[in-house]
Formats: C-alpha cells, sequence, structure tokens
C-alpha cells in the first residue's frame, strides 16, 4: 500500500477520546499509530456522523481538531489541524494530598489570625 502521508506516523498505542456534537458525545478509541498531522484510530461502533471531531489524548496533555479521511470497520483516519494544550486529569492520589494541603492550610490560616487578634 502506497504511503501518501507528508509526516512519519509512529506505531503507538494511546488511549484516547473522540468528542463530537458540539462537544455533547464522547467515544474512547485506541490510537494505533500518530504524528502532529495526524492519526490512525481503533474504535467500536465509529458512527461517520460528524465531519469534524476533537481527539483528545490525555497522557500527552494535548487536543487536535481532526477531520476524518477514511474509515474501514473498526478502523479510521483523522487528520490534525489546531493542537492546544489540555489539562492533564489529576490522579486521586493527587486530589486527597492537595485536599489534605488545603485543610492544613486554612487551618494555619485560622490560627494566624488567632494569634494575631490576641495582640
Amino acid at each position: 500500500m502506497l504511503d501518501r502521508r507528508k509526516n512519519f506516523r509512529g506505531r503507538v498505542y494511546y488511549g484516547a477520546r473522540i468528542v463530537f456534537s458540539n462537544r455533547r458525545a464522547t467515544m474512547n478509541c485506541i490510537l494505533r499509530n500518530f504524528s502532529d498531522a495526524g492519526a490512525q484510530v481503533d474504535v467500536e461502533n465509529l458512527p461517520r456522523l460528524f465531519e469534524e471531531c476533537d481527539v483528545t489524548i490525555d497522557r500527552k496533555g494535548i487536543a487536535f481538531r481532526a477531520r476524518m479521511i477514511w474509515q474501514r470497520g473498526r478502523r479510521a483516519g483523522f487528520a490534525f489541524r489546531d493542537p492546544r494544550q489540555v489539562p492533564v486529569p489529576m490522579t486521586l492520589d493527587w486530589a486527597l494530598r492537595l485536599r489534605a494541603a488545603e485543610r492544613a492550610n486554612k487551618a494555619l490560616l485560622q490560627r494566624v489570625e488567632q494569634l494575631s487578634s490576641e495582640f
């Protein structure tokens, strides 16, 4: 098969999300190959109902506006445009640590205020 891509795509196995219908619908997918210009995804029941969508790769903290170029069964090819950084989800462990630090900070501020009012 002739590869007509301008950019090399490296083989990867990344979890990703396809976001479509004005950001009201999402589906999980697996990226099989990836470059800054596009990707091949593997997904169950991929509808051909959207012209453009967002492909979000949490592992890399990046999202792309994408257009589906081809689809064969469970696989589809997307061309990317407009890469942008997206916040990487915080793990539960870090969220719990952050909440504990915020509580400790609040308690310390209350103590400082109490000590300041005594003088």
